[in-house]
């Protein structure tokens, strides 16, 4: 850690410049690679504008090195051998120029060449329904308003919770196609058995219990955007299934013999690294490529801290409006990892806000402050009967809030609210839920 940190005050700053790799040691040495854009990617089997060696110790998609604000990033992809500087191994982190780097047998020296143009900042503070007065947010956006002109495929990248999904509506209402369909999938729901049906239709008859003709997402996506949320759960054998369709832009349904073309803009998410599982031979590589068009990743919460507050006025706004949410948010909240992102803190400032409500915000002390008893506390019971009604009510509360966030969808609720998907059906069980049928609570 303090060699990396040394790397990162070595790390030249202001200028953006064009990188140069050149390699000095193994099998491909003498190669002189000059990326074309801020990024490229090193590997025994890259796209045509990486750099690809020659060396079997180097995995197919070894590393990636990005030039941001001026600093050179380093980041590993899940390779076999590892990525080393200066002797230690490192996965994500700042080089200066003239580094070496060894991958395998191979050592590459990272140079810098002629300054490149730079995309600028957004200068707005959203994007759609995204939110954020940071660099790092108007980064974000400065991408998503260049591909909104277009109807190139879009990846997003990040975190659970760092709002994948909100970037990709927020893409669809602001692209010549916000007229036309918006149809989210979520490929980790989807049985493997019904894949094809799901994202093709049927004809009726083509299976089992098919006694309808169905259409599939493609073709109720069609002039409009098709979103593939999770794409990074979908088994290794349906991909190429999809591979054909993103493709061709035509789609078969299932029991039929011809294709009907489609015209969907494409847009995937996922909060998995697609090229630690290429290397791992999970995801396809063709299929990867075809999806990275335009690559947005989103920033977690705690690189972006000064987002929080702009956030958190605005659930507030929603749930409670005047309430200041500076006074709710205080100096623990505002310092802690958020290890869920976004969808942590609007849980947080919503579990506030409802169990606490009037009582807590009536002379406007935020909750922490105030030393009355908390409503709904038993005090004519003994301390341990009145703990475990408090709790009672808390688990009640909490579990309908977020059962009915998810629309009973018990597996999303666990997953929100960071716990197994059995203990929270435990959970239900003791408080005697009904609410939900047998399939959700399967």
């Amino acid at each position: 850690m303090e060699r990396e940190a040394t790397f990162r005050e070595q790390a030249p700053a202001g200028r953006l410049q064009r990188l140069e790799i050149a390699v000095v040691g193994g099998p491909s040495r003498g190669v002189l690679h000059t990326p074309k854009g801020v990024a490229t990617r090193v590997g025994s089997s890259v796209d045509s504008g990486g750099l690809t060696l020659n060396d079997p110790k180097v995995s197919r998609q070894h590393c990636e090195f990005r030039v941001l604000s001026g600093r050179i990033r380093l980041i590993d992809l899940g390779s076999t051998n590892g990525t080393w500087v200066q002797g230690l191994r490192v996965r994500d982190v700042d080089v200066p120029p003239g580094a070496m780097v060894r991958l395998g047998d191979s050592q590459l020296r990272v140079l810098q060449r002629d300054e490149l143009p730079t995309l600028p900042l957004s200068t707005s503070n959203h994007f759609g329904e995204l939110l954020g007065e940071s660099a790092a947010m108007r980064a974000v956006f400065a991408l998503l308003e260049r591909a909104a002109r277009s109807d190139a495929t879009v990846l997003l990248l990040g975190e659970t919770g760092t709002g994948k999904d909100v970037a990709a509506r927020s893409l669809h209402a602001a692209s010549t196609r916000s007229q036309g369909p918006w149809i989210p999938l979520d490929c980790s729901a989807i049985t493997p058995s019904l894949f094809e049906s799901e994202l093709f239709g049927h004809v009726r008859g083509a299976f089992t219990g098919a006694q309808d003709t169905r259409r599939g997402a493609f073709e109720e996506a069609d002039g409009g955007t098709l979103f593939l949320d999770e794409i990074g759960e979908l088994p290794l054998e349906l991909q190429a299934k999809l591979l054909r369709a993103v493709e061709t832009r035509a789609i078969r349904r299932v029991g039929e013999s011809r294709e009907r073309p489609v015209d969907v803009r494409l847009v995937c998410a996922t909060h998995r690294d697609l090229l630690r599982l290429v290397n791992e031979g999970r995801f396809r590589e063709d299929l990867y490529f075809r999806l990275a068009v335009v690559e947005v990743e989103l920033p977690p919460l705690r690189e972006r801290p000064e987002d929080i507050l702009l956030l958190a006025e605005r659930f507030i706004a929603k749930l409670r409006p005047g309430v200041d949410a500076s006074r709710l948010l205080t100096p623990e909240l505002r310092a802690r990892a958020w290890r869920g992102n976004v969808r942590e803190l609007r849980n947080v400032v919503e579990r506030q806000v409802v169990l606490y409500g009037d009582e807590l915000f009536a002379d406007g002390a935020p909750p922490e402050a105030r030393r009355s008893a908390p409503p709904g506390l038993r005090k004519d019971l003994p301390l341990k009967e009145a703990r475990e009604q408090s709790l009672l009510a808390f688990d009640t509360q909490y579990a309908a809030a977020i059962l009915a966030e998810t629309g009973g969808n018990v597996s999303e609720a666990a997953r929100r609210a960071g716990v197994s998907r059995r203990y929270l059906q435990r959970l239900l069980a003791r408080l005697g839920s009904t609410s939900l049928d047998d399939d959700s609570l399967g």
